[in-house]
């Protein structure tokens, strides 16, 4: 397979993985679907990325997101 192949799979999988964490988040739902909406939701948490309280928003959403998916393995080892 060619250098530019593996490169674009990566970029592939990269991708759905992201997109399967808006699903995951429930934002689709919550939204309706509605593009726009997300994309103005992850505008403004880019946004808050770029501020002064990057570092303690970056560590909250870690938490946040480890607990999750903790929580989830606890479920799914318990069925």
């Amino acid at each position: 397979m060619r250098g530019w192949q593996v490169k674009r799979r990566e970029r592939t999988r990269q991708l759905i993985e992201l997109g399967g964490l808006v699903v995951k988040a429930g934002l689709v739902e919550l939204t309706d679907d509605d593009r726009t909406a997300l994309y103005g939701a992850l505008l403004a948490v880019a946004n808050k990325l770029r501020g002064e309280e990057r570092g303690h928003a970056l560590a909250l959403w870690k938490r946040k997101g480890k607990r999750a998916f903790e929580a989830e393995q606890d479920a799914a080892r318990d069925t």
